[in-house]
């Protein structure tokens, strides 16, 4: 079972799955040690709804191999929440993995991608619906005026975003957030791109179309991060090694330097030793000039190394995540019982009939 073939459920008898027309909003999120959060994040993600007036809608859930129990407590949430729509995938992908696979199972006009950890409360909808009905743009996204959090995350934050923009040349507006209302057509455009090594808001922004901004606060989340120190360094060596060569051009550009210097310092001591009749010899400078060379060289190919594994990585052609189940809402009737009761009864008539037009005698 691949990203693009969503499990199927037995169904109990006289049960069918709630599958409806196209939802005007469908909300997107992912879990990860979500529990804690479920509850208050799915009755804002109701009420949010209420304020927009919007009844036609699902809110999809991923749980991308989460070790609590936020699997079996969402599940249990569908009795309640009729349009509640929760994917298993197999294992843990990763966050940019399963916000796909949420984006390419949600089925709604719009799709409102949100983290569930309540750091942006659901109750920001109303502000992205409103700028997107105002302006007619195809995507809004959220950004922070200022970076929340002690010192270190806020430097951290800023430095990768702008290392990410010198280096790459798709340009990302600093201090975004995951929060995002997107278009039926900005999403059908993003779900086109066939990267493998997913840095999502690269993607997006590499997309095209009219995209606005608009300021979200975002307060300090209950519990530790998921995202450590080495997951960010990771994730910024994934971001621009997927969205520029520009490493490789001044790695090019840096060993020319060098090989320019060398010859040039080279065609001095040859001189010097003509002109002046010595050489300069020095062992502290020729150990400084071989062990800089050789971390330059060692760089040189682990930055070429990380390129070739992006290649290999996408030849490979692996799905981006493999889908477990997919739980839906049933729809538990008497009306599908009784459904199936007259196709029997009806199937059962036409039988008797054909036997009786071929059998005359028995008439």
């Amino acid at each position: 079972m691949t990203d693009t073939e969503p499990a199927t459920q037995k169904l109990p008898s006289g049960c069918a799955p709630a599958i409806t027309p196209r939802p005007q909003i469908s909300i997107v999120s992912t879990l990860y040690r979500s529990r804690p959060f479920l509850e208050e994040f799915l009755a804002a993600c109701l009420e949010a709804l209420r304020q927009i007036e919007v009844a036609d809608f699902e809110i999809v859930l991923v749980n991308d191999g989460s070790p609590d129990d936020s699997l079996s407590y969402a599940v249990e949430r569908q009795s309640d929440i009729s349009q509640l729509i929760v994917v298993d995938l197999s294992r843990n992908f990763g966050h940019h993995h399963a916000m796909r696979a949420g984006i390419e199972h949600a089925r709604g006009a719009l799709v409102f991608l949100i983290d569930c950890d309540l750091e942006v409360s659901p109750l920001t909808l109303p502000e992205f619906h409103e700028k997107l009905q105002q302006t007619g743009c195809d995507s809004v996204f959220g950004y922070q005026e200022a970076r929340k959090g002690g010192w270190f995350e806020r430097v951290s934050g800023g430095l990768f975003w702008k290392s990410f923009n010198v280096l790459s040349e798709t340009k990302i507006p600093e201090n975004i957030v995951t929060e995002r209302l997107m278009t039926r057509r900005f999403v059908d455009a993003l779900l086109q791109l066939g990267d493998r090594n997913l840095f999502l808001v690269g993607m997006m922004k590499w997309t095209g179309f009219d995209q606005l901004g608009i300021v979200v606060g975002k307060k300090q989340r209950d519990g530790q991060s998921t995202y450590t120190l080495l997951k960010r360094f990771q994730l910024m060596v994934n971001a621009v090694s997927s969205f520029s060569a520009q490493p490789l051009v001044w790695l090019f550009n840096a060993g020319a330097a060098i090989t320019l210097t060398s010859f040039l310092y080279g065609g001095y001591l040859v001189a010097r030793k003509l002109i002046l009749g010595d050489a300069l010899l020095g062992f502290t400078s020729v150990m400084a000039m071989l062990a800089l060379s050789l971390g330059i060289l060692t760089t040189a190919v682990g930055l070429v190394g990380i390129y070739l594994g992006k290649v290999f990585s996408q030849v490979q052609n692996r799905p981006s995540y493999i889908v477990r189940d997919v739980y839906r809402p049933m729809v538990c009737s008497q009306q599908a019982i009784s459904a199936s009761e007259s196709l029997f009864q009806s199937s059962t008539e036409k039988t008797h009939s054909n036997t009786s037009r071929n059998d005359p005698g028995k008439e």
